[in-house]
């Protein structure tokens, strides 16, 4: 079925293009409405697709769309892709054909690449090198295996979009204070979650003596809620739940939070800033002597 797809598909690209090069300029966009009707897009999502980045032409428009569809997106993700990331009609044929081959190698097949479409299109016109360095963090940093990180990436493409240090903070966030292995982290899709939501319920739950960091033995004296329960959830849920407290106290706290960090933020920036001082200091004393 999906060979046969692909070959419908395929032949329909080619009909596209020999169309429009056959037609004269002022009847392009015509064509371009035909053809992009042909390969199953909606006449409304024609017309918007038409209207995105005029200046490129029809043929560009077609050529990208199938070629999106040719790499496994149906009709309606790859519009969506289209949309959400218009870049993308700049990118040559080829640059999308390899592109989606790197993405696959990292585990991204037909079904995660339209996950990945819908959730985060920009990854069709970011660097390979920033792609890899992320995925360098996962492996040699975080001690992902392979598998897992195509589980992660796959799951959770958005991780690709992520600052290296901020990454790799996220992970040593969940195992060293959390104590949650590669295996839960995986399973539980822990980094698709922010890193303000993470912390605002772990350390809501850690200060109501409900999560403890285990210790060097992987051992707590209270049993820990799982992520799931944590993170998976509504804040509604949450509370009632998890933390059994109330709306009220979780803003309150959350406020406390936010104050904390700012405060050690800008006590850690005072700190450098007396760096230089202390330097001038010990030289004028120098000099005294």
């Amino acid at each position: 079925m999906a060979a046969s797809c692909w070959q419908v598909w395929r032949r329909s690209w080619r009909a596209a293009a020999r169309s429009l090069t056959s037609e004269p300029a002022h009847a392009q966009p015509e064509a371009a409405r035909r053809q992009l009707a042909d390969l199953g897009l909606s006449e409304s999502r024609v017309r918007e697709l038409l209207r995105m980045q005029p200046g490129l032409g029809p043929q560009r428009l077609v050529a990208a769309v199938s070629q999106l569809l040719l790499l496994g997106l149906g009709p309606e993700p790859a519009c969506e892709a289209l949309r959400r990331n218009p870049q993308i009609l700049r990118l040559p044929g080829q640059r999308l054909k390899e592109r989606a081959a790197h993405l696959r190698r990292l585990g991204l097949g037909e079904g995660h690449l339209e996950h990945m479409t819908r959730c985060c299109p920009e990854l069709f016109t970011m660097s390979q090198q920033r792609i890899d360095a992320l995925v360098s963090v996962l492996k040699d940093k975080c001690l992902f295996s392979s598998q897992q990180v195509a589980e992660i990436v796959g799951s959770c493409p958005q991780v690709l979009q992520e600052e290296p240090m901020a990454l790799e903070y996220k992970f040593q966030y969940a195992y060293f204070r959390m104590g949650i292995k590669q295996h839960d982290l995986v399973k539980t899709k822990y980094f698709q979650y922010s890193m303000t939501k993470i912390k605002q319920r772990h350390i809501f739950l850690e200060r109501l003596g409900l999560y403890q960091t285990p210790d060097k033995k992987g051992q707590t004296q209270i049993c820990n809620p799982s992520v799931n329960s944590i993170l998976r959830v509504s804040e509604a849920e949450f509370l009632a739940k998890t933390a059994h407290s109330s709306s009220e106290e979780f803003e309150i706290f959350k406020k406390l939070l936010a104050r904390e960090e700012l405060e050690e933020e800008e006590g850690l920036r005072a700190s450098d800033e007396e760096d230089p001082d202390l330097s001038d200091s010990d030289d004028s004393g120098d000099e005294k002597d």
